[in-house]
C-alpha cells in the first residue's frame, strides 16, 4: 500500500483529473480483433464537427462510457469508436460567413477546401473535450465521414442500392428549402405553430379560401366534395384562374373538407402533400410557379422574379383592386419548416435521387432489437407507419459525398465507376469507359451530392469492417446509443440501409436517451440564454461531477433538465467519498489488508450483507443501462451505509488491537475495494485515485466486483442494531446530550441476541445489555399536560382550580377520566382534550425512559 502519509487533506479534482489525463494509454481501450473474448461492438453517434461539444453530446457520450467501462470490466472486447458526421450544410453556412463569400464566388473544389479545413479544426478542438471528459474511446477505430476512405464507402453503397433497384431517380415533388437551396428528406421537416390569413376571392364565380395566393399561377384544378350540393353544378365543368385566365377543371374527391373555408380547394403545384395527392390520383397536370430560389417563374406573368412573400402581397392587392377579394380571416396553422434554418419548406418538383422505403422490412427488423427503454420502439413504428414518400438523398449542395454518376451527352444514357475506383467526383472526372448504350465518350457528371445521412446511417457497417464483400465477422454491433430526436433520421435510415444491404439489424440493441432542457424547463438555445457548456463545467467542479449528474439526472429515455445544484452535490458526494477514502486508508496502513481475517462482529457482517445486496443492485441495473438506479444505491451505500452507520459503530474496535480491529479491517477492505470498481464507470478519475493507493493498478483493469455474501440473520440483526443506536442518538441530541456523553444504562429487548462485541456501548458511551426476554415495566402516571387553549377559555377565572382538582384525581382517574369533576362544589363538564397524562416507567424499580422500535423495547436508566 502506498502510504497515508501522502494522502492530501482535500481532494483536488483539478490536479488529479490532468495527471491521470496525460498517463493514461490510449491502447488500453483499442479493440482487440485477436481477442477471445466475446464481443461488444457500440455504434458510437458520429457528431457534428461544430468545435463545441454541447451538454447533449457530454449526455449521451458519459451513458456510452458507463456501459463501455462497464462491460470491459465484466470481461468483453469493447469497440468504442468516435466518427465525425463532417458533411453539411452547417458548414457550409459557417464557411461563407466567416470568408465573407458565398458558395458561388469560388470553385466547387476551393470551397470544399476550405470546409475540411474548418472541420479539422473543430475536430481536434472537440477531441480535446472528450479526453477531459475521461471518455475511454477507442481512436484506433476513429472515422471521419469526409474522407476518401470513408465516403468511398458511402458511394460503393450507393452503387450496391442502385443495382437492387433500392435507389433510383425520378422527377417527383419533394420539400425544398430555398434558403439552404437544395432538397430535404422528409425527417428534416421540422414544424411550427404560425399565423397566417385565410383568403376568401371569387374564382370565376366560385368563392374559393386559400393561404397561398401566390400559388394561383401554378393552380391547376378546383376539388369540391362530390356529395356537396352547393358544387353539383360545376361537375365536369372548367374554370378561368382570376388574374392568369388559363383553364382549370373541377374534379370531385372525398378527401375535401366541406366545412373549411367556403368548401371549395384550389389545387396548385404544389401547395402541400394534400396537392401532391391529388395532382397524383386525378392525373392533372404540373406547372411551376417557384423556383429553387423561391422566386417566381415565368408562368407568373407579371409577378416573375418576385418572392414568394412579395408575389403574395402584390396578388392580394390586385385581387382587391379586381373586387374579388371578399373576406380575409386570421388562421393558426402548422406550418412545415426546414430543420436547421426554419424557413418554410416549399413542395418544388425535380428530378432528385430516392431509396425505396420498404415499410415491412424496416418494422420487422426494428423488432428483431432490443429497445431501452422499450416504449420507444414505439416511436419507431409511428415514424415507419407515417412515411408516404421515398427518401429522397440528393442534395444540390456542395460539402458532400458525390453522387458517382455520369450521363452520357449524346444518348443521355446513366454510367457508373468500377468500384475498384471509388471514390470519385463525377464534376472532375470522366468515366474509364465507353457509354455502354451508344458508345460515346462525352459525359456529364452528376452535380446534386448525397444527404449527410447516407454516410452516417453506414456507420456501424463502417465500424464492423463492411466493404461490400458480405456481413463482417463483427457484424452486427452489440448496441446503438443515441438521442430519441433523431429515432426518425439516424436509427430508421442505419436499419433501412442495414437491411438492404446486408439483409440484417444492424445491432441488437439501442439505447435511446432524453434531451438536456435549461434550468428554466426549455430546450437549450443561445436565444433563451440557457446553454451551458461542458468546459464550463468541467472547469469548475471537474469531469467526475458532470458525469454524476449525467447518472443521476433522470431515467434512460427521459428528457433531462440541467440544475448546477445538481453539479456541486456531485461535487460534495466525491468530497464524502474522499473522507471516507482517507479513513479506511490509514486503518488499513495501520493493520494490513487481512482478506482471510475471520469476520464474527454483527457490525462487520451486517456491512458486507448489505455490500453484496448493493452489488447485486448495482450489477443489475448497470446490465438493463438504468445507470440512475444504479448510482442511486452506490451513493446509499458510501453514504448511510458506510460512512453514516458502520464506521460509527466500528469506530471503537478499530481504535483498539487484536481480532476484533482485523475484522473491521478486511471489511473496511471490502468495501473500499468493491466501492472504487464499482464507481469506476461514473467517476474514473476519482475511482483510479483512490484505487491507486493500494497499489495494484489500475481499477479500469480490475473485473467487475463479484462480491457475495449470505447471512440473512446479519442482515435483519444489524438492520435492528443501527436503528437502535440511531434512536438512541437521537434521544441524546433531544435530551441536549452531546452524542458522546455518558448515558448510563441501556436495555434492548430483542428478539435476538446481538453479539455486537461491544459496538453499541462504544458509539452510545453507554452500558449496553441486549436481553431476549421481555421487558417488565410498570407505567406511572409522572405528571399532566394541560391543554391551557382548552382550560383557559372553557373556566375562566376557575382554570386555575381546575387544573388542581385534575392534579388531585387518582391515577386510574387520569387514565380514564369522568365526564365531570367537581370544582367550588360544582360539578363541571370537562371539555374535550383539556388534558392528558404523562408517563414514566419503572423498570425493576429504577426509573427508565422507553424508546419503541417495532417489537422492539429499549429502556434507558435515568437520573432521579
Amino acid at each position: 500500500m502506498v502510504s497515508s502519509d501522502k494522502l492530501p487533506k482535500n481532494y483536488d479534482f483539478a490536479e488529479v483529473e490532468e495527471r491521470w489525463r496525460k498517463s493514461w494509454r490510449d491502447e488500453d481501450h483499442y479493440f482487440d480483433h485477436n481477442s477471445e473474448k466475446p464481443q461488444f461492438v457500440i455504434d458510437t453517434p458520429p457528431p457534428y464537427p461544430t468545435g463545441n461539444f454541447h451538454i447533449g453530446n457530454a449526455l449521451n457520450w458519459c451513458y456510452i462510457d458507463f456501459f463501455a467501462r462497464y462491460k470491459r470490466m465484466k470481461g468483453y472486447n469493447v469497440m468504442f469508436p468516435q466518427g465525425w458526421d463532417c458533411h453539411g450544410l452547417p458548414t457550409e453556412v459557417k464557411v461563407e460567413e466567416l470568408n465573407h463569400i458565398t458558395k458561388n464566388d469560388v470553385s466547387r473544389e476551393e470551397f470544399r477546401r476550405m470546409c475540411r479545413e474548418l472541420t479539422e479544426k473543430n475536430i481536434e478542438q472537440m477531441r480535446l473535450t472528450l479526453r477531459r471528459m475521461a471518455f475511454s474511446t477507442d481512436w484506433s477505430n476513429e472515422y471521419i465521414t469526409m474522407t476518401p476512405k470513408y465516403y468511398a464507402k458511402t458511394q460503393l453503397s450507393f452503387l450496391r442500392m442502385l443495382a437492387s433497384g433500392y435507389i433510383y431517380q425520378d422527377e417527383h415533388p419533394v420539400n425544398y428549402c430555398t434558403r439552404c437551396e437544395t432538397a430535404i428528406a422528409f425527417a428534416e421537416v421540422s414544424y411550427e405553430d404560425r399565423e397566417t390569413q385565410l383568403n376568401y376571392f371569387d374564382f370565376d364565380g366560385v368563392e374559393i379560401a386559400t393561404t397561398r395566393p401566390e400559388l394561383l399561377a401554378a393552380c391547376v384544378a378546383v376539388a369540391v366534395h362530390p356529395a356537396d350540393d352547393r358544387y353539383h353544378r360545376l361537375k365536369g365543368k372548367t374554370l378561368s384562374v382570376p388574374l392568369f385566365g388559363h383553364q382549370v377543371s373541377v374534379v370531385q374527391d372525398e378527401a375535401v373538407d366541406p366545412k373549411f373555408g367556403s368548401g371549395a380547394v384550389m389545387i396548385c403545384t404544389f401547395g402541400d402533400k394534400q396537392d401532391v395527392h391529388w395532382w397524383k390520383q386525378h392525373n392533372l397536370p404540373l406547372r411551376k410557379a417557384i423556383d429553387r430560389r423561391g422566386m417566381m417563374t415565368g408562368i407568373s406573368g407579371k409577378y416573375t422574379g418576385l418572392s414568394t412573400s412579395e408575389c403574395r402581397k402584390a396578388i392580394l392587392a390586385d385581387m382587391q383592386a379586381a373586387g374579388i377579394l371578399k373576406k380575409q380571416e386570421k388562421l393558426e396553422q402548422r406550418v412545415g419548416t426546414c430543420w436547421r434554418c426554419k424557413t418554410p419548406i416549399e413542395i418544388l418538383s425535380g428530378r432528385q435521387w430516392f431509396i425505396r422505403i420498404k415499410q415491412k422490412e424496416i418494422r420487422d427488423a426494428a423488432h428483431q432489437i432490443t429497445w431501452y427503454p422499450e416504449h420507444m420502439l414505439l416511436r419507431m413504428e409511428n415514424w415507419i407507419d407515417q412515411m408516404e414518400w421515398d427518401w429522397c438523398i440528393s442534395r444540390q449542395r456542395i460539402f458532400a459525398t458525390p453522387i458517382p454518376v455520369w450521363f452520357c451527352k449524346k444518348c443521355g444514357g446513366m454510367v457508373v465507376p468500377d468500384e475498384k475506383d471509388l471514390p470519385c467526383d463525377p464534376t472532375l472526372t470522366q468515366p474509364k469507359h465507353p457509354c455502354p448504350k451508344c458508345g460515346d465518350h462525352e459525359f456529364t457528371g452528376e452535380e446534386d451530392v448525397l444527404d449527410t445521412w447516407m454516410d452516417s446511417s453506414i456507420s456501424v457497417l463502417n465500424v464492423t469492417g463492411w466493404d461490400g464483400s458480405g456481413k463482417p465477422k463483427i457484424f452486427p454491433a452489440q448496441i446503438r446509443p443515441q438521442g430519441h430526436d433523431i429515432i426518425r433520421t439516424w436509427a430508421f435510415y442505419s436499419i433501412l440501409r442495414s437491411v438492404a444491404l446486408t439483409g440484417s439489424k444492424p445491432w441488437d440493441q439501442i439505447l435511446v436517451n432524453g434531451m438536456v432542457l435549461g434550468e428554466d424547463g426549455f430546450k437549450m438555445s443561445k436565444s433563451r440564454g440557457n446553454v451551458i457548456v461542458p468546459e464550463e463545467l468541467v472547469g469548475r467542479y471537474g469531469a467526475d461531477a458532470l458525469r454524476q449528474w449525467a447518472a443521476t439526472g433522470a431515467a434512460l429515455g427521459s428528457d433531462i433538465m440541467f440544475s448546477w445544484n445538481d453539479v456541486i452535490a456531485a461535487s460534495r458526494f466525491q468530497t464524502k467519498l474522499w473522507n471516507i477514502a482517507k479513513f479506511a486508508l490509514i486503518q488499513l496502513e495501520k493493520e494490513g489488508i487481512g482478506e482471510n481475517a475471520p469476520v464474527t462482529a454483527l457490525a462487520d457482517r451486517w456491512l458486507l450483507a448489505r455490500l453484496s445486496d448493493t452489488v447485486e443492485t448495482v450489477s443489475a441495473r448497470m446490465e438493463n443501462y438504468e445507470f440512475d438506479e444504479a448510482l442511486k444505491a452506490i451513493r446509499e451505500f458510501a453514504w448511510d451505509v458506510l460512512a453514516d452507520n458502520y464506521i460509527e459503530l466500528a469506530k471503537g474496535r478499530l481504535y483498539t488491537e487484536g481480532a476484533s480491529r482485523k475484522s473491521a479491517c478486511r471489511v473496511l477492505y471490502a468495501a473500499y475495494d468493491a466501492l472504487c470498481r464499482m464507481l469506476a464507470p461514473f467517476i474514473p478519475y476519482f475511482a483510479e485515485e483512490c484505487y491507486s493507493y493500494l497499489d495494484k493498478g489500475s481499477v479500469h483493469k480490475q473485473p467487475w466486483v463479484s462480491f457475495t455474501f449470505d447471512d440473512p440473520a446479519a442482515r435483519t440483526e444489524g438492520d435492528l442494531l443501527v436503528k437502535v443506536v440511531a434512536e438512541v442518538r437521537k434521544y441524546k441530541h433531544d435530551n441536549g446530550l452531546a452524542l458522546n456523553a455518558p448515558l448510563g444504562k441501556v436495555t434492548v429487548y430483542a428478539p435476538h441476541t446481538a453479539n455486537d462485541e461491544g459496538d453499541t456501548a462504544r458509539t452510545l458511551n453507554a452500558d449496553v445489555h441486549w436481553r431476549t426476554d421481555k421487558a417488565h415495566l410498570d407505567k406511572v402516571v409522572s405528571g399532566i399536560d394541560f391543554n391551557r387553549s382548552v382550560v383557559g377559555p372553557t373556566f375562566r377565572k376557575d382554570a386555575g382550580t381546575f387544573m388542581e382538582a385534575v392534579k388531585a384525581l387518582p391515577a386510574e382517574e387520569l387514565a380514564h377520566p369522568l365526564k365531570t369533576i367537581k370544582v367550588n362544589g360544582k360539578d363541571l363538564a370537562i371539555p374535550e382534550n383539556a388534558f392528558a397524562p404523562k408517563y414514566s416507567y419503572v423498570e425493576e424499580g429504577a426509573k427508565v425512559d422507553v424508546i419503541t422500535i417495532g417489537d422492539v423495547i429499549v429502556t434507558i436508566a435515568t437520573k432521579e
